[in-house]
């Protein structure tokens, strides 16, 4: 790394090995590599992780989808259906501390890199399995898609509204929080090894993450032995907490307590709820969400979204528009937290991207790397970690090894 893209960052001279493709573990590593570490993506030669043809849109030859989720990376080729690719990759684990790959089971094992040799050559090596299903049960050899998981887990059943069909997110959730977990896994395992612990096996799986975000849907339905329904918008233990009409739109209101509750009679001129039988409390606002929800709807008709909210938030009422993703991410506050940057990329000049979403005032984050090329750092990479030379890269290229 040269002293230009020297980091400070939290993780600072860690070295990772991204063996992933798609989303879940490139979107970990991109964390790691913002948090500092050295992450090098190994891609194979000619095609490289599946993404970088993901479009449109692409900003020139790269997509939007792959440069949105790989920045402070390196990319190396390698192709590991050969013997000298399989020696390299089995070089370069001697020399990382952490190992991240989605593999179908048994591949590294088939490769001679499996986790008897990284205890045995690497014990230092932080390894971390993203599966679809996790290493137990009828279904652990199979693969994980997003949109199959968020079907499987539960999540589509609770997304929608109330008697429509079940939905997904419109993002590919459980691969994002799947992603983060195997962050919070890596980080706490490094820690661990700061302690005194070997190097040691982490599995995350795309199914275990998605009943996890089920949460407090989850709880529910444990302690009641009911099944969870579908409330659109709005929350199955909060009321009124969801989106509204107004007389040129809608509004997201988030009335968290029977305090703000009050608050909110008071602005829209409907005292009398607080003290309505079927409103006072929360329990009872769930109870009778249909008539509050209708209420509510029958006092905001007759005002803009905007003025409803500069007179709720006047009054300590959370809520706020619903913004398209344009609008998102050109709000003024995106702009004060800077969650839109401008990269420098060699091949397709500058592109825009979402900025890092957390600060770390003594290890701060930053984007030092835009997402590579393709190969971009094979040379650079292979002759800093394994001292190789122009003529064994040569030889290498040559034998389509890289």
């Amino acid at each position: 790394m040269s002293a230009s893209q020297a980091t400070k960052g939290a993780v600072a001279g860690i070295k990772v090995l991204d063996l992933t493709r798609i989303l879940a573990g490139p979107f970990c590593t991109m964390l790691l590599g913002d948090m500092g570490a050295d992450v090098v993506k190994i891609e194979n030669p000619g095609s490289g992780d599946d993404t970088r043809g993901w479009g449109p849109p692409f900003a020139g030859t790269e997509s939007a989808y792959f440069l949105g989720v790989n920045r402070n990376k390196r990319s190396v080729t390698l192709n590991l259906k050969s013997e000298r690719g399989q020696e390299i990759l089995r070089d370069l684990i001697r020399r990382a501390d952490v190992v991240i790959e989605n593999f179908k089971a048994g591949a590294l094992d088939k490769w001679g890199c499996g986790r008897a040799f990284m205890e045995k050559e690497a014990p230092q090596v932080v390894h971390c399995t993203i599966s679809g299903y996790g290493s137990r049960g009828l279904k652990a050899k199979l693969p994980g898609y997003d949109f199959l998981l968020q079907a499987e887990s539960g999540l589509m059943s609770i997304t929608g509204e109330p008697n429509g069909d079940p939905m997904k997110l419109g993002v590919a959730i459980v691969d994002v929080c799947t992603g983060m977990y195997a962050t919070i896994c890596i980080l706490a395992a490094l820690n661990a090894r700061n302690a005194g612990v070997p190097g040691q096996h982490i599995g995350v799986s795309l199914y275990t993450t998605g009943l996890s975000m089920l949460a407090n849907v989850a709880s529910n339905v444990l302690i009641s032995g009911k099944p969870a329904g579908r409330y659109g918008n709005g929350h199955p233990s909060i009321v009124p907490y969801s989106t509204y009409r107004c007389a040129d739109g809608d509004i997201a209101l988030a009335v968290g307590n029977d305090a703000q509750f009050g608050l909110f009679a008071g602005v829209v001129g409907h005292l009398e709820w607080v003290t309505d039988a079927r409103f006072a409390r929360n329990r009872d606002r769930v109870v009778n969400r249909a008539e509050m929800d209708a209420l509510i709807t029958a006092a905001l008709r007759y005002r803009k979204a905007a003025d409803w909210i500069e007179l709720l938030l006047a009054a300590g009422v959370p809520c706020g528009l619903i913004n398209n993703a344009i609008d998102a991410l050109a709000a003024p506050q995106t702009k004060a937290m800077n969650m839109v940057v401008d990269i420098p990329h060699p091949s397709v000049g500058t592109y825009r991207s979402l900025g890092i979403p957390f600060d770390l005032t003594g290890t701060p984050a930053e984007i030092r790397r835009p997402a590579p090329t393709l190969g971009q750092h094979t040379d650079e990479v292979l002759a800093e970690y394994l001292g190789l030379g122009q003529d064994d890269l040569r030889k290498l290229r040559e034998a389509a090894v890289i």
